[in-house]
């Protein structure tokens, strides 16, 4: 019979060390990874300084080595201190609009199984920018966005689904512009303006209203 030896515990801090040159935990890298994300979401980091600052989040040992990673980035995660609006596909799928809806500065889309979609076509919305998280995942996402509308779609990840933009680069002033980041998933991620039957169906809310 093979004797058990006790799990060795965890060694202490040395004496006299600084909180910063503690050892960062699972949890402590991935809250600088959601706060990285969030930034580039934001548009204050792009995709290439995105993907190094993860890269180096993850392998950080230390809260100053992490600390450095998000030293020049405020420490709110959402524009304008709101929590950001998350809608998930679940198994089911979800959406939110064309019915009217507000929005927030920072939309988070989930593909999941049943697969999502966001649709600003009946939105009136006063932000300069909107920052839209998409990730495909199994199912995909869809983000629908009136014609005066654009989109950057420079800080996503397009993974295995991909990336399909149908989106003009025409805006007009006064509207926002989407900001996407995330990443394609399995299941891909798609903006674009509205096809011939929502436009029907918008042309038809607006007769009626």
């Amino acid at each position: 019979m093979t004797a058990q030896h006790p799990e060795p515990s965890p060694r202490p801090a040395p004496p006299g060390a600084l909180p910063g040159d503690l050892r960062a935990s699972h949890d402590d890298r991935e809250a600088v990874v959601e706060q990285l994300r969030d930034a580039a979401a934001e548009g204050r980091i792009d995709l290439d300084e995105l993907d190094a600052r993860l890269e180096q989040a993850l392998t950080s040992k230390t809260h100053n080595e992490l600390a450095v990673l998000t030293a020049d980035l405020p420490s709110g995660h959402s524009p304008a201190g709101q929590s950001p609006l998350v809608v998930a596909g679940g198994t089911f799928g979800a959406s939110r609009g064309p019915e009217r809806w507000e929005v927030p500065g920072h939309v988070i889309a989930r593909g999941g199984v049943g697969g999502v979609k966001l649709d600003f076509t009946r939105v009136e919305c006063r932000l300069k920018e909107v920052a839209v998280e998409a990730y495909g995942e199994i199912s995909g996402a869809t983000i629908v966005i009136p014609d005066t509308w654009a989109a950057d779609t420079s800080g996503m990840d397009p993974g295995f689904g991909g990336l399909t933009d149908k989106t003009t680069p025409d805006r007009l002033p006064g509207t926002p512009l989407i900001r996407l980041t995330g990443s394609g998933g399995a299941g891909g991620v798609v903006i674009r303006h509205p096809n011939r039957r929502e436009r029907r169906k918008l042309d038809s809310n607006s007769l009626k209203s």
